[in-house]
């Protein structure tokens, strides 16, 4: 008890508990030599730890030490690669879901007007992107419901002008054009370019995806979805406007 008559509050009784005690480095030691597996089935804990540097004499190199320190930074090496594959999947299973949703929306539409319009606004919020644009070249005569629907109508053989042979183009870093985006190229620094094919019976065109994030679109990525997503765009298109293949 103290000067006062009451209880101490770390003494047994009390209304508390002493707090234990830290270990020192004997007990630890102690510790380990008792449980001589614990470090075998905790690798992980391998990489925290610093390992002596034995003197061997001038001259002489601690290649353990090398070794150790390789085999550590191997370790970290692995994890960052295992970070690094869990972020793209994730990524990727994203990109996935939000096609599946877009390409739910087109077959949903009920006229030719609604489906231009999911193509050219919606598809915008549900692929995360800032612009979407339908673009067909002209070919001198009347094009069905451009004047409704906000297709962009470019001159003849600008598609073959920026894809070439391919089929899809990939750019990072780079200035919307006007003549694909209107006045949202301002907002473009990356973009996704799609060739379309709706029948031998109209013009070429193409699906412009915009983004403002200069590094949303680049060479090397995927293409499998957003080139599905445009063939999906290209029966739907043919379907409305009842063409041949």
């Amino acid at each position: 008890m103290d000067q006062d008559g009451a209880t101490p509050m770390t003494e047994p009784g009390g209304y508390g508990r002493r707090a234990a005690p830290e270990p020192t480095a004997e007990t630890v030691a102690a510790w380990l030599r008792a449980n001589p597996g614990f470090l075998a089935d905790r690798p992980d804990l391998v990489q925290h730890l610093t390992p002596p540097r034995q003197d061997r004499g001038e001259g002489v190199v601690d290649f353990q030490y090398f070794m150790v320190e390789r085999l550590r930074q191997e370790v970290e090496r692995l994890k960052e690669q295992q970070r690094e594959l869990i972020g793209t999947t994730r990524a990727n299973l994203n990109n996935q879901n939000r096609i599946h949703a877009a390409i739910l929306f087109l077959l949903d539409a009920r006229s030719f007007e609604q489906l231009i319009q999911t193509v050219t606004t919606e598809l915008a919020v549900l692929l995360d992107l800032d612009v979407a644009c339908l673009v067909v070249e002209s070919n001198g005569q009347d094009i069905p419901h451009v004047h409704k629907s906000g297709v962009r109508v470019v001159e003849e053989g600008m598609v073959a002008g920026i894809l070439g042979r391919r089929d899809l183009l990939l750019r990072g870093g780079i200035e919307g054009d006007p003549a694909l985006y209107g006045s949202a190229a301002g907002l473009v620094r990356s973009e996704a370019l799609i060739r379309l094919h709706i029948s031998d019976d109209t013009p070429p065109g193409l699906l412009a995806f915009g983004a403002r994030d200069p590094d949303m679109f680049h060479q090397g990525q995927g293409t499998e979805l957003v080139g599905f997503l445009a063939r999906v765009i290209e029966r739907c298109i043919r379907g409305w406007l009842e063409l041949p293949a």
